[in-house]
């Protein structure tokens, strides 16, 4: 059984470049973060724009929902944190969170705690219950850290990559890292945590054009899955689809490749229509991504070919 990615609509609206989708949880929204330094609600069964907000003149590199507020999370060039509440557009909070661009954030499940990476090769834990303080800083790695998620299975746990070409996994307490994953020979931009069934994997893509699924707790290195023709910017993992689970990667060489998480082999191909791709949000519970690229977003479904 192969797989295809039907475009059920694409949003074309020409942006600077879309650095970051997040989904909401319940609402058919996208968060969409762009480079022309405005973040936008999307909402892709009207394909129309909710809210948009304008944050700051720098790139903003991410953004993300937080669960059980009504508030979203932004990192920009200019190396500030901003939350707003996206039903009144009141900013909650906007402080320095580095000394140099904020790269991604990422935001607990079921804690008050949002992570931060950045340029200055840290990563940063900030607790909004206590007027977000930042409450620890992890070193470790020697280059821009380009991403960093929490572990859901796991409260105190969470998985980093940088351009040092290392992944990490780190304690929220304690500042040096457990683990050190090796094995992409250039840098690593991205990180995706996944289970099936009673086993846990991470899965790594790098500017060595591959992805790499990597046993959890053991970090050893399962299979390297090779296609892309430059560097993997994003990956994916969905869950509850037919005959899943799979994995999703995009890449700056403009496509996005569906791979079964199970066998890794390659299922299908979707070349982008606007250029190169930096992004894809998805729920692992549902079918539907959405694809943030240089020109714009196109919003998929994952059906049976």
């Amino acid at each position: 059984m192969s797989f295809a990615i039907k475009i059920q609509n694409e949003f074309d609206r020409r942006s600077e470049r879309v650095k970051c989708v997040d989904l909401h949880p319940t609402q058919p929204w996208a968060l969409l973060s762009l480079y022309s330094g405005t973040v936008c609600i999307w909402n892709y069964q009207s394909q129309e724009t909710e809210k948009s907000f304008k944050l700051t003149e720098s790139p903003v590199r991410c953004a993300k929902f937080i669960r059980g507020k009504d508030w979203f999370i932004a990192g920009a060039d200019d190396k500030m944190i901003r939350v707003y509440n996206y039903c009144t557009a009141e900013k909650v909070k906007e402080f320095e969170a580095h000394a140099d661009y904020i790269r991604s954030v990422d935001v607990h499940s079921s804690l008050p705690y949002v992570l931060s990476t950045s340029d200055d090769k840290l990563i940063k834990l900030w607790d909004w219950e206590k007027g977000w303080e930042c409450t620890q800083v992890f070193e470790g790695h020697d280059h821009y850290v380009m991403q960093a998620v929490f572990i859901p299975k796991e409260t105190n746990t969470f998985v980093s990559v940088s351009l040092d070409s290392k992944t990490m996994i780190w304690n929220v307490e304690s500042p040096n890292p457990k683990h050190v994953l090796e094995g992409h020979s250039k840098g690593v931009n991205t990180v995706e945590f996944f289970v099936t069934g009673d086993k846990s994997f991470v899965l790594t893509g790098s500017d060595d054009y591959t992805a790499k699924v990597w046993d959890y707790p053991t970090g050893n290195c399962l299979h390297t899955l090779e296609g892309h023709t430059n560097n993997v910017t994003s990956v994916r993992f969905l869950a509850d689809v037919p005959n899943g689970p799979l994995i999703i990667t995009g890449s700056e060489d403009e496509t996005i490749r569906i791979w079964n998480a199970t066998t890794y082999r390659l299922e299908n191909t979707l070349i982008s229509k606007f250029g190169r791709v930096w992004t894809i949000g998805c729920l692992t519970s549902s079918p539907q991504i959405v694809v943030g690229c240089d020109q714009g977003t196109i919003m998929g479904e994952v059906i049976n070919a």
